[in-house]
């Protein structure tokens, strides 16, 4: 897979650009705050239907103008795709494939497929769970979009649910007929959260094999990786849903009135967290910031192999402005594990293309001030 073509108009500081790229590597540069970062988030846009830097799309509007479009050309088993994505201020974003609109974000999911490695990534290690469930459900929903689906349609029951819970708090009569549709939703939660927690297992116990390997390698066989999923309803590695489905409801029984005291629902995927060891030591509390940083690149890496496993080719790689933060051992493996995906990388200069690089099929892109220069 590779993308051929992008087409920004008043996306971020671009009034309009038009960029065609190489199968290989497309080297982004230039100074800090010029516009490099924002060509990687179109395409990202394109490939999730959101930002990886705001959920505002209007920040996304160049100043003074009152929409964006994007176009992206995309090549995916030898067959080629349109994606456009349009936005006018404060209304709901218009998303086409092949110039048919589509009706669902969802239907986005796995047209183009990316994996995107930028400093903000650090968040995945340093911040709560939050950031690490959002790492597995955007790996995740790029390969199966029930998943995606899955993800939406928990969410909305879960609101139903803690709105239920807080009327029953509030409500005199606690053991009316309010409380009584409580069962209900707990179904509905505990059937559509089953599902997500028995992917999430499957997955990172995929993830957890290809980290450890990979992570080997690139420590030189120094550090040992483990991923654990650690979610809120103990399951262990069990892959019948109808028993993690019984689990779930066990637990939100024995704590209902708990629940009912507070207000909030105490169970599911929304409380799941995945810990990340490091020779056997969580990397969050008792890893370097040299430690925390190869982690997370292992996790990327290993995405990207799951990926071509599921999907039959390799997605497409952005590389934020990282190579700066890496020493050269881990620069040198990701040069040399770039073979065969199409990769973007900002940088603030090209002195690192004179390396490994040079040698590869390779685009330059110079970035000043919402222009770019191709140079080769």
């Amino acid at each position: 897979m590779y993308i051929k073509e992008l087409k920004l108009i008043n996306f971020r500081n671009y009034s309009e650009l038009d960029l065609d790229f190489c199968k290989d590597y497309n080297i982004i540069y230039g100074k800090n705050a010029q516009g490099k970062t924002n060509i990687l988030e179109a395409i990202f846009l394109c490939s999730s239907g959101r930002s990886h830097r705001t959920i505002k799309d209007n920040e996304l509007i160049k100043f003074m103008e009152e929409n964006y479009y994007i176009k992206l050309i995309v090549e995916k088993k030898d067959i080629e795709k349109t994606i456009e994505i349009f936005y006018k201020r404060d209304e709901r974003k218009r998303i086409k494939i092949n110039d048919i609109p589509i009706k669902k974000n969802g239907e986005l999911m796995g047209q183009l497929n990316t994996v995107l490695f930028s400093p903000e990534d650090m968040s995945i290690i340093k911040e709560g769970p939050n950031e690490r469930r959002r790492f597995i459900d955007i790996a995740l929903s790029q390969i199966k979009p029930t998943y995606f689906y899955d993800l939406q349609q928990y969410s909305r029951i879960l609101t139903q649910r803690n709105h239920l819970l807080r009327d029953v708090t509030k409500s005199e009569n606690k053991k009316g007929k309010l409380k009584d549709t409580l069962g209900v939703w707990s179904e509905k939660l505990a059937e559509t959260g089953s599902r997500i927690i028995l992917e999430r297992i499957k997955y990172l116990s995929k993830l957890n094999k290809k980290a450890f390997e990979n992570h080997k390698k690139l420590t030189g066989g120094r550090e040992e990786i483990e991923i654990i999923y650690s979610p809120s309803i103990n399951v262990g590695n069990c892959n019948d849903i109808e028993e993690v489905r019984k689990e779930f409801i066990r637990h939100i029984e024995k704590d209902k009135e708990k629940e009912i005291q507070i207000g909030t629902t105490l169970y599911g995927p929304q409380r799941d967290d995945i810990e990340i060891k490091i020779n056997k030591r969580n990397v969050r509390m008792y890893g370097s910031q040299g430690q925390q940083r190869t982690a997370v690149l292992t996790l990327k890496f290993s995405e990207i192999e799951i990926l071509r496993e599921l999907i039959g080719e390799y997605p497409v790689l952005l590389l934020d402005d990282v190579f700066s933060e890496l020493d050269s051992i881990r620069q040198e493996y990701i040069i040399e594990s770039l073979e065969n995906i199409q990769t973007f990388i900002t940088c603030t200069d090209k002195k690192f293309y004179d390396s490994g690089i040079k040698k590869k099929n390779t685009k330059l892109y110079f970035v000043e001030n919402g222009k770019v220069e191709k140079e080769s």
